[in-house]
């Protein structure tokens, strides 16, 4: 019996945040879409404006849960520019809770509500969230010959030519990296040897097609590259070896003490246009990548292991800026499923919006 009470108190950790995060969905999404109806007879502009302030109060709430709740420790290496700028956000990719760092380094910047997301196609069969990525701006790519370029860039141009701020997240490795999935790790490192390129032991050899066009088609509205580099405290065993970084249930079962997130701005003038070059380019940021996760869990030094070089300076969120969210998302919900017509409207949203979010995104990529 104890060891039950154990394990459902466990299991509450993930399932509380996991039933306030899904729950307020519905009555987020019927705001938005009160929002875009009255706002069709607007200048885009001022649709784009509301929507991201929209979209900061949700992603606000995660945060609330995936660094308040769970206590977790930020711990950050350079220095992020007071002023938000439009950027592409590169970032090595190890699991699913690293969509939500992207978010934590926009809320220090006051930029949350402008993250927008390149995410795999598959991605776009979400209930509800598949359908509002699309509509908020993400673009949903396939791999390789199936790759369909005109889509995303017609996507990011929609976005630019309006004036819409961007701060566009890109996992370039396309694959999240496992150090138990040895066949994938050898894949893409034969992949590397062929093409004449840096052999990479702590990332997977980056894919340049979506970062390339997205930074070609954006050009002239962005002002730089963040390229970022994240380790999770507690990915190394005893012996050594590295371990699976942790996924969005265990990280809210607060299983990851510490995140070390390193950060480098690059200028965007700095960044050759010419995709041969590019490439090189983008190869070379995550060499660097390899070189800093090689002294995080490498390192011989005692006092460097488990930790970038450099000075890390924990940066704590105030609650300030995530509690009074989860205060309006709950008043919106509430009177929702406090009544038996809300509910009705609540489970419809659900429905409807999911069936219409599957079309809506597979007509207009």
């Amino acid at each position: 019996m104890l060891l039950s009470l154990v394990v459902h108190t466990y299991s509450l950790r993930y399932w509380l945040p996991a039933t306030v995060m899904l729950g307020t969905a519905p009555a987020y999404l019927l705001s938005w879409g009160a929002w875009r109806l009255l706002s069709t007879v607007l200048p885009a502009r001022v649709y784009h404006k509301l929507d991201d302030r929209l979209y900061c109060i949700y992603q606000s709430m995660v945060l609330f849960f995936f660094e308040n709740y769970t206590g977790v420790e930020v711990v950050i290496y350079g220095d992020i520019p007071k002023n938000k700028e439009n950027v592409i956000y590169l970032s090595n990719h190890q699991c699913t809770a690293d969509w939500i760092i992207a978010d934590m380094l926009a809320i220090r910047q006051s930029a949350l509500g402008h993250v927008r997301y390149v995410l795999k196609d598959g991605l776009k069969w979400l209930p509800l969230y598949g359908w509002y990525f699309s509509q908020h701006g993400g673009a949903y790519v396939k791999r390789s010959a199936k790759f369909n370029e005109k889509a995303m860039k017609k996507k990011l141009l929609t976005q630019t030519q309006c004036g819409a701020p961007m701060y566009l997240v890109i996992f370039p490795e396309g694959t999240r990296y496992n150090p138990e999935l040895k066949n994938v790790i050898a894949d893409s490192q034969a992949f590397a040897s062929k093409e004449g390129l840096a052999i990479l032991r702590h990332t997977l050899t980056p894919r340049m097609k979506a970062s390339h066009i997205a930074l070609e088609t954006m050009r002239g509205h962005l002002d730089a590259v963040y390229d970022i580099t994240v380790a999770y405290e507690g990915t190394l065993k005893t012996a050594g070896e590295r371990k699976p970084a942790p996924s969005m249930p265990e990280f809210l079962c607060k299983e990851c003490p510490r995140i070390h997130i390193h950060f480098d701005r690059v200028d965007i003038k700095e960044i050759p246009p010419e995709p041969v070059f590019f490439r090189r380019w983008l190869h070379e940021r995550f060499e660097i990548k390899d070189r800093l996760l090689t002294d995080f869990y490498e390192s011989e030094d005692a006092d460097k292991i488990c930790k970038f070089p450099g000075e890390g300076k924990p940066s704590p969120l105030n609650l300030s800026k995530t509690l009074p969210s989860v205060v309006i998302l709950g008043g919106l919900t509430l009177p929702l499923l406090l009544t038996e017509n809300g509910r009705k409207l609540y489970v419809r949203t659900w429905v409807y919006g999911t069936l219409l979010g599957w079309l809506w995104v597979n007509v207009f990529p």
